[in-house]
Parts: C-alpha cells; structure tokens; sequence
C-alpha cells in the first residue's frame, strides 16, 4: 500500500514558488519552535514529531534535485507504485546471473515517514533479494543466509554529541512462508556519529532461506537539519548576524553551544564572513574524547528602514569617514 502524500509546502507554511532561502528561513523558525529541547516536558513527544516533520520536508524542498521529483510528481506519485521495477540481478559464485525474488521491507523508528521512504527510498534499496546463487530457486537450494538491508536514520545533533538508543521496528517477508514479520530492537546510536556513518546491527537483516541465518542490517546516520548549526564532519558553524557598528567597533556575544550557551568576542574591524573558533566545541570525534570546533561566522547585517534622523547620521558618517572599500 503506498503511503500518504505528505504537502512538504505546507508542513512549512511557504508557496510552492518559494526560494531556497525562503524555505531554510522557515525551517528554522518552525525548527526553533518544535525543537525537543526546547518544548515543555509534557509536549516533548508531539514537538520530536514536528521537528522530523519539517527536518523532512526542508530536505526535499531544499535538494534540488529531490524538489524537482516531488513537484513533478505530486499527488500523483502512486503512479510509480504500478510500475513494474527493473529486473535486479547479483552475480553467483559461478559468475552466473540470477534474478533476485524481490521483498518490500518497512522501517518503523528511523525518523522518516513512509511517503519519504517510498518515495525517495531514503538513500535506500526498497527491495532485498535473496544472497548470490538463490534467485528464482531458492526453495531448492537449501540453506540460504538472508540479504542485508540497508537504511537511513535520522538524528539530531543532540543525539550525536552524547549518543542515544533507538528503538526501532523492522518488517519483512519470510521467504518460506510469504508471510510478513516484524522485528522490534533497539539501535544504539554512538557519541559522535557522523553523517553517513554506517551502524551495523547483526541479524536484523532479510530472514534466511533452508535454517539459514538472517542477514544484517546497515543503517546509515543522517544528521538531521539544526535551527542554529550547520555541522560538517566533527565541526558546528553558527552564523552570527552583526550590526555595522558591532563589526567596526567589536563586541562580546552569547552564542548558543550544544552543552550550553558560550561567549565569543567579536574584535574590532571583524569582516563579513570570517570565522571566530571557538575550539572543543562541536561534536565529539569518535571515541577518542576529543570533540570539534564551533565556528562562529560573521555576517553584517545592515538596516533596511532608517528614519529621517539615522539618515542624517549616515550621510555624515559617509561624509566623515576615509573609508574606501573599492580603492
């Protein structure tokens, strides 16, 4: 059964001919709303919803390539449901070719809705097959190791600098009995998981054939987007938005941190775009204790309404000032 068409535009509260930036500015103010950190205790569960909801649809809307899918398709996407899927074929031992007997696999827990999965497999195969050499007579070749499943999970920054669990629910076919079955266990998601790091659970893969053994399961870490930070690798960015007047005389800010709010001076004559580090912390590096920098970028902001006795300032200042950017 195809999953429910989820109305990203919506789920954010922009025009489907809104601009990138148009939709990262929504994002974040929803994200800053629906944060689980954020939200009152008794909202936590219903705020965790929200904040997947829309880490999901700005990763669409954002993703040039994934936009332009989604707004060919639309409503419409069942259509791809009923066709047929191309023949999937793995090499033998014998360097033989055999079709794969393809099964549908559902993830319950990983962050992503159906409609996402469905859709955009998650960076992930919809379909298993059985391992090298089973194809169309699996029945009779006796003991058979299930295939390995691979999958996306989405987690928070918070999540990655100190490590969480997460219970999941993974449902398959039994190759035997065509019957469906569903497996409940716990991930535990590691202090500083990076983005695309590959978790290996063992045995929660596609059911063996014959007494064979399951396969296992790879879920690969897909850090989910941040109202404040932009991470890459162990390395949080933060951009900080200056007044003139800050940039050119300094000043001392309070910028958010993931283990609690951190000062920063911004010097004198401070350009727009340069980054002040603020070392040990971003995310933890592995398991080595030591964790990455936070950058704070700087970008000047300039008022875009004055009144008439801020202009007079400004023409003065102008007129006063020896400063010439383009000389």
């Amino acid at each position: 059964m195809p999953a429910a068409f989820k109305d990203y535009y919506a789920t954010l509260g922009v025009p489907k001919t809104a601009t990138e930036a148009e939709i990262r500015k929504a994002f974040r103010k929803l994200a800053r709303q629906h944060h689980p950190d954020v939200a009152q205790a008794k909202d936590k569960a219903a705020a965790e919803a929200k904040f997947k909801e829309i880490n999901e649809a700005q990763e669409v809307l954002t993703d040039p390539e994934k936009r332009r899918k989604y707004d060919e398709l639309g409503p419409d996407w069942e259509r791809l449901q009923h066709a047929p899927p191309p023949p999937r074929r793995r090499s033998s031992g014998v360097g033989q070719r055999e079709e794969a007997q393809a099964r549908e696999f559902h993830f319950e827990g990983t962050g992503f809705s159906d409609f996402f999965e469905q859709f955009f497999g998650g960076g992930a195969s919809r379909t298993y097959g059985f391992p090298p050499g089973a194809g169309g007579s699996a029945r009779g070749s006796g003991r058979q190791r299930g295939a390995d499943i691979e999958g996306d999970i989405l987690v928070t920054l918070e999540e990655a600098m100190h490590g969480t669990e997460r219970p999941l629910r993974l449902q398959t076919i039994d190759p035997e009995t065509g019957k469906e079955e569903t497996h409940a266990f716990t991930v535990r998601i590691p202090a500083g998981a990076s983005d695309g790091r590959r978790i290996r659970v063992p045995g929660q893969g596609a059911p063996g054939y014959g007494g064979g053994e399951a396969g296992d399961l790879f879920l690969r870490i897909r850090l989910a987007a941040h109202p404040d930070f932009r991470a890459l690798g162990s390395d949080l960015y933060f951009d900080a938005e200056l007044a003139p007047w800050e940039a050119v005389l300094g000043t001392e800010l309070v910028v958010p941190g993931l283990s609690g709010a951190l000062k920063v001076r911004i010097p004198p004559g401070t350009q727009n775009g340069q980054q002040l580090r603020l070392r040990g912390a971003g995310l933890p590096k592995g398991k080595s204790g030591e964790r990455g920098d936070l950058y704070v970028v700087a970008g000047v902001a300039v008022p875009t309404v004055i009144d008439a006795e801020e202009r007079v300032l400004w023409e003065r200042l102008r007129d006063r000032s020896a400063f010439r950017p383009r000389a």
